[in-house]
Parts: structure tokens; C-alpha cells; sequence
């Protein structure tokens, strides 16, 4: 049976939980249940903390998992990203008091607080950077500076909000871009199963991604109007009973949806509808 890491809570826990019950696999419905067996799937789901999941899928204790890019390699596992799941995105930057520090190399001889202390020296290590000292607090890293900690911090930035109001200004190019991802092992071969929640997870992506789009087009105007819709592969194209016309039917990114339905309009295309797609295998 394979064994699945899953957040326990935080930001990663519900749309992990989610996608999976999407993707057709039990999921607990109670919080306090640690341990979920699905044997229908041949799956069994362990909860635990979004930090622990990499340490325990890197000494092989479970065969793949569910965490942050940022968990993952802050954890120093030995594990592996196997998929980008697409959502629970986040940007990881410096920030400093406004001036004080405007580059990455400036970095040199001060003091950075992050909660991902192990991310942060290798980033710097990379740079070929030695701070004077890399702090490691849980929580609150706005406030280290203000409280005399550390120089800089290295954090998650969303809005920036937070850190405006802390006094501080992001500066350099971003540490990393994180999301959601499958990990598994990083030497073991690949689990049996596996292939098969891998498959599932990317249907739900892209049934998040994407839309069905049909519309009726004249025979004479189907390739500019394919040229908007090219589709995944290719769009389908079928001809109509009054022989003057055909329906198209395509695959189209969700964020596109409007503009690709005004752009229709213009080349002559009618009878525009668009579905949801709830599940795939592509």
C-alpha cells in the first residue's frame, strides 16, 4: 500500500486534502484523525506537521508527501520534487529597514533572521555571501529588526503589507518562488502507485486550468477561429447538419476565457459555451 504524507494544518493543509478528494482518494473528516487508510485505492494518508513531511519522506518512513518547495528544501531532506501542484504560491525575498540595504551583496558582515535558516545560508553560500550571523525565529520575522536580532530578513512576501508597516523594503531578486509540490524519495526507485496519484493529480490541474469551450463557426472561417482556439492537442472539429457551418469544441486556459470568447465574436464564431472540466487523463 502506498503511503502519503499530508499537511496536518496550515495554508497547504485544506487544498492538499481537497485536490486529493478530487483526484478520487478518501480523505479524513475529522482533523483530530491522524492516520486515514483508503483501500479502495491502495492508498494509506499519514497528517503531519507541513515541516516534518519532507524529513519523513526523505528517511523513506512514507513513500511520497505533500509540502512547500520552501519546506522542502529548508528541510534538508533527502527527498526530491516529483510535481508542482499549482496552488498555495508564495515569493521568498530579503527586506531591510528603507536604505539601509539595497543588493544582495550588501548582505556581507550583517545579521538575517528567517524562519527557513538552512534555505538562507544556501542562498548566500551561492552568492558566495557570509553574513555575520543567520537567526533562526519561528514567527515574527518583521519584527526582529525593529527589536535589535538582526539586520535583514529573509521571508515570504505576498502583498508586502506587513513589511511596510514593519518599516522595511524589499531589495534583490527573489530566493525562490514556492508552491505546493509531490515530493518522494530521492535515491529510492519510484513506489509502486505512485504513477497512478501522479496521473490523477495532474488531471485535477488541469481541469483547474483549463475550461471546454464549443461554439458554431462557418465552414469558411474554421481556421481563423481554431487559430484563437488551438487546444491542448488540437481542437475537434465537427461538421454541422446544414452543411454551412461546423462545431468546434477546444480546450482553453480558464484565465483566458473572455478574451477568448470576445475574440471568437470578432472572427465570426456563435453559439459560444464554455464547461467545466471536473476530471482528465491527457
Amino acid at each position: 500500500m502506498l503511503r502519503i504524507a499530508v499537511p496536518n494544518k496550515g495554508s497547504l493543509s485544506v487544498p492538499a486534502s481537497e485536490m486529493l478528494r478530487e483526484a478520487g482518494y478518501r480523505q479524513r473528516r475529522d482533523t483530530r484523525e491522524l492516520v486515514l487508510t483508503d483501500p479502495d485505492n491502495g492508498v494509506e494518508f499519514f497528517f503531519l506537521r507541513p515541516r516534518d513531511v519532507a524529513v519523513y519522506v526523505g528517511a523513506g518512513t512514507v513513500d511520497a508527501g505533500i509540502t512547500g518547495r520552501d519546506l522542502l528544501l529548508d528541510s534538508g531532506a533527502d527527498a526530491v520534487e516529483h510535481l508542482p501542484l499549482g496552488f498555495a504560491s508564495s515569493t521568498f525575498r530579503f527586506a531591510a529597514p528603507a536604505g539601509t540595504v539595497t543588493e544582495v551583496a550588501q548582505i556581507a558582515g550583517k545579521r538575517v533572521a528567517s524562519s527557513y535558516t538552512t534555505l538562507v545560508r544556501a542562498h548566500l553560500a551561492e552568492q558566495g555571501i557570509e553574513p555575520a550571523a543567520v537567526v533562526h525565529l519561528d514567527g515574527a520575522v518583521e519584527s526582529s529588526v525593529q527589536l535589535g536580532v538582526a539586520d535583514v530578513i529573509a521571508d515570504v512576501v505576498e502583498t508586502g503589507t506587513t513589511l511596510r508597516a514593519a518599516g522595511l523594503e524589499i531589495f534583490g531578486e527573489p530566493i525562490l518562488r514556492s508552491e505546493a509540490v509531490l515530493i518522494r524519495h530521492a535515491d529510492a526507485v519510484e513506489p509502486e502507485g505512485l504513477q497512478v496519484v501522479t496521473r490523477r493529480l495532474q488531471g485535477v490541474i488541469t481541469a483547474h486550468e483549463y475550461v471546454l469551450m464549443d461554439y458554431d463557426v462557418p465552414i469558411e472561417l474554421v481556421d481563423a477561429a481554431v487559430a484563437v482556439t488551438p487546444g491542448f492537442e488540437s481542437p475537434t472539429v465537427s461538421p454541422l447538419h446544414n452543411g454551412e457551418s461546423a462545431a468546434v469544441r477546444s480546450m482553453v486556459r480558464r484565465g483566458d476565457t473572455n478574451r477568448v470568447m470576445d475574440a471568437l465574436y470578432e472572427v465570426g464564431a456563435r453559439g459560444i459555451i464554455v464547461t467545466s472540466i471536473h476530471a482528465s487523463r491527457l
